[in-house]
């Protein structure tokens, strides 16, 4: 009995030495916009999980999906002050702290998907990202890849023109409205939680977005056409706010680059494979019609926007051309 006694409480000391009490665990918030069924999501929860597991314990992640921690505009003013620990955003949304990360986003800067990713993996990404950490005093650690923006309506679209007068549902970022406003439509922004609803009721009749974004929050349902215009690409930045980066030791911002690369990962890889599955999977199940727009006319009349961010200030000349060379 004596011997069964030593033992417990040696093991209860050891556990009290390796593992932090439920006590001293601290709970980190991490918020983001997205469904809980979209892929943004599943990476946040894989990367919340290797978070508790490399800091032994040290942090528990809580991810609150689907603007449970506010909107898109609020999650970035939270982050800063320490409301919430860690957030998605995207670049146009981090670009209202500091501006040429915009870029990435710019209609049509990219040739093609192939040409976005290797973008996303580059030294010229990870420069602005840095950056951005060093201006704005938070942590930009990761960009996770969100995919290229189409228009769902309920009409088709195939050329510009189709656009006119079209009222049209935007993120509440003034840089989103820029390619819709070229093409002749009327921009209205929404914000992610309440666009189902705005489609719904017709406050607005049509909405742009990724491919997995309207099949994950059921745009479908209110929307009967896709035009794959493709006219820009969006990232998905992990930024760890200051207030909890400081409370951490070094091995424990370690572990937190790592979780910021597990969810990059993750998310670019599901994302991708969601854009080459979806289109058949939609058609072959009645959800949602798709055309395929002429994207040169569409090129042609926003060619425009490029040369009035550039004169604007939101990034250089020099700096469109870099990402453009990008092989």
């Amino acid at each position: 009995m004596k011997t069964m006694l030593a033992a417990t409480l040696i093991g209860a000391a050891l556990a009290s030495v390796c593992a932090p009490t439920l006590a001293q665990q601290r709970v980190l918030k991490f918020g983001h916009v997205y469904e809980p069924s979209h892929p943004m999501h599943a990476a946040s929860v894989a990367a919340a999980e290797h978070m508790q597991r490399c800091s032994g314990n040290a942090f528990k992640v809580e991810v609150f999906p689907a603007s449970q921690l506010g909107s898109e505009v609020a999650l970035n003013e939270q982050v800063r002050f320490g409301g919430v620990d860690i957030i998605l955003t995207g670049q146009l949304f981090a670009a209202q702290a500091y501006k040429p990360i915009a870029v990435g986003a710019a209609p049509y800067i990219f040739r093609d998907r192939d040409h976005a990713l290797k973008y996303g993996a580059s030294d010229v990404l990870k420069g602005l990202m840095a950056e951005y950490s060093r201006i704005t005093g938070q942590h930009m650690l990761s960009a996770g890849y969100f995919g290229a923006f189409n228009v769902s309506s309920n009409k088709p679209i195939i050329k510009p023109e189709d656009m006119r007068g079209l009222k049209i549902r935007v993120p509440n970022v003034p840089l989103y409205m820029a390619f819709p406003r070229a093409a002749g439509a009327n921009p209205t922004p929404v914000a992610f939680a309440e666009v189902y609803l705005a489609l719904k009721q017709g406050v607005v009749e049509a909405s742009v977005n990724p491919l997995p974004v309207t099949y994950a929050f059921k745009f479908y349902e209110v929307q009967k056409y896709v035009a794959l215009t493709g006219h820009l690409v969006e990232y998905a930045m992990l930024i760890f706010g200051d207030p909890a980066w400081k409370r951490m030791n070094e091995a424990q911002r370690k572990c937190a680059t790592e979780m910021a690369q597990v969810y990059a990962e993750q998310s670019t890889k599901a994302i991708v494979a969601q854009e080459d599955g979806l289109r058949a999977e939609m058609t072959s199940k009645g959800m949602i019609q798709f055309t395929d727009p002429d994207k040169a006319a569409f090129q042609r009349a926003t060619a425009g926007v490029m040369d009035d961010l550039i004169r604007e200030g939101q990034f250089s000349r020099d700096l469109v051309e870099i990402v453009r060379a990008i092989r």
